[in-house]
């Protein structure tokens, strides 16, 4: 099984991609609705969440989870791949997050070695996409923008809000001067306002999601490592988790990802 993990919303911008690209593969997702968005909370508290998420998700079955949460890639996922994935263990699950195939394809993309970011607050002041894009190609000028109030507003589904689209090009104001010709959307929720995106953006700015990027990254990682493939389950099943309201989750998913849904389970994280 495939387990998903995000602080709501947001990962569901990765699982449709991933179910649609590898849909033979079972599918657990798990959405911390109650809790988030984890990109104002500090450093220590994102950890916890992680942890317990992956204690539950590995407790359900799932062989491999992705953390589908950029704040969660960015902060928690080595402290959780060290505490989780020890001795005999390593080669019997895995955990993987979205942020470093994102970086690497804002670095094949490129023309003019300068990229935005945008995210939580949690994941910019990580600095993990400058650290990633760093490694690889320290020529490469990263500008970063945090925008902690975008997740509360696709969370509550205000996101269509003018309001919403206000906000958001007065975060976007400060990149567009930087003249960057690549944005990296930092956040798994964010691609529900792509349209706003682009059009405060402009088409000459390429924008990446992390759910198709993903997805494409994914299957190349499972054909390399026949050994974790090997133990997923195929039975195309698709189970939902939420830690909040199970009927607003159904109801989010259907009407913004048109996914028809069973109504989720509500869980407690502990």
């Amino acid at each position: 099984m495939i387990a998903v993990l995000d602080s709501g919303y947001g990962g569901l911008t990765v699982l449709k991609p991933l179910t649609e690209l590898l849909p033979e593969y079972d599918y657990l997702y798990l959405g911390d609705n109650a809790r988030a968005p984890y990109g104002n909370h500090g450093p220590e508290n994102i950890k916890k969440f992680s942890e317990q998420a992956v204690e539950y998700l590995f407790s359900k079955g799932a062989k491999l989870i992705i953390f589908a949460c950029n704040t969660t890639s960015s902060v928690a996922l080595r402290h959780v791949q060290q505490k989780y994935l020890k001795g005999d263990k390593e080669n019997d699950r895995k955990i993987l997050g979205v942020l470093i195939p994102v970086a690497e394809q804002a670095i094949s993309i490129t023309k003019n070695n300068r990229v935005g970011v945008v995210g939580t607050r949690a994941t910019i002041n990580s600095n993990a996409y400058e650290a990633e894009i760093h490694k690889l190609n320290p020529n490469i000028k990263v500008y970063s923008k945090a925008c902690p109030l975008l997740v509360p507003f696709i969370e509550e589904d205000w996101h269509k809000k003018p309001e919403a689209s206000s906000i958001l090009r007065k975060y976007l104001r400060p990149l567009k001067s930087c003249n960057i010709d690549t944005l990296i959307l930092g956040c798994t929720h964010y691609p529900l306002m792509i349209k706003d995106f682009k059009r405060i953006m402009g088409p000459k700015i390429k924008i990446l999601q992390s759910g198709e990027i993903t997805a494409n990254k994914l299957k190349e990682y499972l054909q390399k490592h026949p050994e974790i493939e090997s133990k997923l389950s195929k039975n195309k099943s698709r189970t939902f988790l939420t830690t909040d309201d199970p009927n607003k989750f159904k109801e989010f998913t259907e009407k913004h990802f048109g996914m028809k849904i069973k109504t989720p389970e509500k869980i407690e994280l502990k």
